[in-house]
């Protein structure tokens, strides 16, 4: 049997397509729209529940790299990215990515990570759709706070294969970072937490049993290559939306699709 059937090809590239157009326009490298799609097709190729969803999260993350390059350049030209932030929090992701993706990870059950991710994502959704205005004299913490922060969002993303956008976007929001430069420094930001983790995950997943053909590590190359490919031409047109709509319209996009994806997380951490 081949590793990708025609029919599996056009689904993987209308999810790439999907996905980008979601890192570009709320900078969450689409992450989590790929976990339950890829988990279905995983499962229907016989890989066991607990296996496809470790592999689904690492898969998409490792599409995080290549969406990441392409939205950013297209936040870049428009000077939205916040550099200074970047240089600051990545560290910190770097070193809590490599803890996560590497350790506990490996560790932990699908079930778990689903549940607790619904909770947290739950939480950043409605402090967002509510809106609620910082204090105005409230700003980014310093080095050493930015580099704790890095970390927690490295270390979360790792567990949930997500680019970190359901975290940093929020917490620079409350930072009195302006939506527009916040979604654009977490797509910046995305790199670094897709590198360290697929690293992580590729270590981590040597020597695991019952691995589907072409699968290096936790990773699933065939879909990663489809997703990936499709994907860099759609981010450019998300980072375009993005800039074109107000705020608030932004802030509860954002936050609608966040109660959606906790929803799933919730009903497969539930009934597994």
């Amino acid at each position: 049997m081949s590793l990708l059937s025609p029919a599996l090809i056009i689904e993987l590239a209308l999810l790439g397509m999907g996905t980008g157009f979601l890192a570009g326009l709320l900078g969450i490298g689409g992450g989590m729209l790929m976990v339950p799609f890829i988990t279905i097709i995983l499962s229907g190729r016989g890989v066991g529940p607990d296996l496809a969803v470790k592999m689904a999260i690492a898969t998409s993350m490792a599409t995080i790299i290549f969406t990441s390059v392409s939205s950013v350049r297209a936040h870049h030209k428009r000077g939205a990215v916040r550099w200074d932030i970047v240089k600051r929090l990545s560290p910190g992701i770097v070193l809590g990515s490599i803890v996560s993706s590497l350790g506990v990870f490996a560790l932990l059950k699908g079930s778990w990570l689903a549940v607790f991710f619904g909770a947290f994502v739950s939480f950043s959704a409605t402090q967002m759709f509510l809106d609620k205005k910082p204090k105005p004299t409230r700003q980014m913490p310093g080095t050493g706070g930015q580099l704790a922060a890095g970390g927690v969002i490295g270390f979360l993303s790792g567990l949930v294969g997500a680019g970190g956008g359901f975290i940093s976007v929020p917490f620079m929001t409350w930072c009195n970072v302006a939506i527009h430069n916040a979604v654009a420094t977490s797509a910046a930001l995305g790199f670094p937490i897709a590198v360290a983790n697929v690293t992580g995950y590729v270590i981590a997943g040597q020597g695991v049993q019952n691995l589907p053909g072409g699968s290096f590590g936790y990773i699933w190359l065939p879909a990663l290559a489809v997703i990936a490919l499709c994907s860099v031409f759609t981010a450019p047109l998300g980072a375009r939306a993005a800039h074109a709509l107000p705020v608030s319209k932004l802030k509860r996009v954002f936050a609608s699709i966040l109660y959606l994806l906790a929803a799933y997380m919730f009903y497969k951490g539930l009934t597994s």
